[in-house]
């Protein structure tokens, strides 16, 4: 039997409602490949911010991750699937009306806000619903699947901005035209899953002491994240002077990678459990700023750009270390009910960072350079990895 037939086969004796979530999570991973690899670039051709704009504009555009909490608990009387569908719905009308309205800065914004906040809601669900779909000693596995289909489906859209920006002119409007029509799909899709025992009595959040060190490691992820997501392609686009074309062809680079790397990764955190996989990112992150704030001082422009490209798509590979901290949780959860409004809570707490970070970043930038704001990211690492090593799960 063929590669091909045999995963033909493992396709027809899948769970009927994974199929349905991962055609979902692929579609709004090609929308995410198209939005990832051009907003930024959207952003400095049409409004031309400086860093410290572009610091400041993270806090309307991460406020809907600090309310996921309380999204969450609005929407209590709807299923995960249901929540998930809404976020797909949100993201569809956030990026079709930029692509419409987005030259106006004040419009853009609103429709910024809709965009991420179905982002963000869809973030603790695309875990929650993942491992409820997994028995319970292969979640980390399923996340590591999910991932995976994520990202492969993610060069799709990258590849649609590299073809279509690079060799048939299109513009922002069309890229984002196209985002917006494939979110709305996902979310017809994702609106007809059947989960009746996905926790609907779920509380609004949950705050509990005994995973005071989960909230840490979200606390934490979140400056490290938000550093990476607003200045990492600044430095690209401003210091280099990078097109967005060039983004989508490294978000494939990173895609083609994380094609291995995400369920090798799931079956690294099943295996050596979640301390080992959280230590070796913190010092991976560590040598990533290093790489991003240092670059520049390299004699051969070639070589820095092919080092800035590397730490890029490096990061990127490495955001799929979050998993870690999702399966860590759900091991140590007092119960299942638990685990969806605690994924909630801990969007909101790295979020609740990730609006102050990037406006202090932009600062910091302006005021002292590119270098200063990675030297703080590296600090960052560093306690991260303090933090990352305190990990025990029974196993680790």
């Amino acid at each position: 039997m063929t590669t091909l037939n045999q995963f033909l086969v493992r396709v027809r004796q899948m769970n009927p409602q994974l199929k349905l979530f991962l055609a979902g999570v692929a579609l709004l991973s090609i929308t995410g490949g198209i939005g990832e690899s051009t907003f930024n670039n959207f952003l400095s051709d049409t409004f031309d911010l400086n860093a410290g704009a572009r610091g400041l504009l993270e806090f309307p555009r991460e406020l809907p991750g600090l309310l996921i909490a309380l999204f969450a608990g609005a929407l209590f009387f709807l299923s995960e699937t249901r929540i998930a569908a809404f976020s797909a719905l949100c993201i569809g009308v956030g990026m079709l009306g930029i692509a419409i309205w987005g030259a106006s800065w004040t419009v853009m914004l609103v429709f910024m806000f809709v965009w991420n906040t179905g982002m963000h809601m869809m973030m603790p669900m695309r875990s929650s619903i993942g491992m409820e779909l997994a028995h319970a000693e292969h979640k980390g596995r399923r996340l590591g699947q999910i991932q995976g289909v994520g990202i492969a489906a993610s060069i799709v859209g990258c590849a649609m901005v590299w073809i279509l920006m690079k060799y048939l002119d299109a513009g922002y409007r069309t890229m984002f035209i196209i985002g917006g029509v494939v979110a709305l799909l996902a979310a017809f899709i994702l609106f007809t899953m059947w989960m009746p025992n996905a926790h609907l009595q779920r509380p609004k959040f949950v705050f509990r002491r005994q995973y005071w060190l989960y909230y840490t490691l979200a606390f934490l992820f979140g400056a490290r994240k938000q550093i990476f997501i607003t200045f990492g392609p600044w430095v690209l686009i401003k210091i280099f002077h990078q097109p967005a074309y060039i983004f989508a062809q490294l978000w494939m680079v990173a895609g083609a990678l994380g094609i291995f790397f995400q369920p090798a990764l799931g079956r690294a955190i099943d295996r050596f459990g979640e301390r080992w996989v959280l230590v070796v990112d913190s010092g991976m992150v560590f040598l990533v700023c290093i790489g991003y704030g240092y670059a520049h001082l390299i004699g051969s422009h070639a070589l820095a750009l092919g080092v800035l490209y590397a730490c890029f798509v490096g990061d990127l590979l490495l955001f799929g270390t979050n998993i870690a901290r999702d399966t860590y949780l759900a091991k140590i959860a007092l119960k299942p009910e638990d685990v969806a409004p605690s994924l909630s809570l801990g969007v909101s707490i790295n979020h609740a960072v990730s609006m102050s970070v990037p406006a202090l970043g932009g600062l910091i930038w302006m005021k002292y350079g590119h270098a200063s704001v990675f030297l703080a990211a590296a600090g960052v690492a560093v306690v991260m990895l303090f933090f990352s090593n305190r990990i025990r799960t029974g196993r680790t």
